[in-house]
């Protein structure tokens, strides 16, 4: 049977450099030009030129977010008339939303909404009611 035998560590011995070149070479990253990115736009600019020739400057197009509205429908504003959180004058409920008014749901009570949009239901919903719409500036 064979003999297994485990390998001897390398201990460098007797070695002033511990199998690292020149000692010189040995701290910090002053044998390879700096760590990492380091120097990429100057003394390794040759590098960045054959190897990765777009990391510099600007590309592509950044599209502009679409801006989001708040929106409400118009069974939240019928519930907030039948609780009576709207200001009532006369006999008509007032309500003021910077936003858009959606359709979803029926009126029961005449309401005047002042909002700065809405969609095309609700204008025949709210005159159905006996309310009205205005436009927000």
């Amino acid at each position: 049977m064979t003999r297994r035998k485990e390998r001897q560590k390398k201990n460098y011995l007797g070695l002033r450099s511990f199998g690292r070149g020149n000692v010189k070479n040995r701290r910090g990253s002053g044998n390879r030009g700096g760590r990492g990115k380091a120097g990429l736009h100057k003394h390794k600019f040759t590098w960045i030129t054959r190897y990765d020739p777009d990391y510099f400057g600007k590309h592509g197009f950044v599209r502009p977010n679409k801006k989001i509205t708040d929106v409400i429908n118009l069974y939240a504003i019928n519930q907030k008339a039948r609780n009576n959180k709207l200001e009532k004058k006369e006999s008509k409920y007032y309500f003021e939303f910077n936003g858009k008014i959606l359709g979803t749901g029926e009126l029961s009570f005449p309401v005047v909404i002042k909002a700065s949009a809405w969609s095309k239901g609700v204008e025949e919903k709210v005159k159905k009611a006996g309310g009205e719409l205005v436009k927000l500036k």
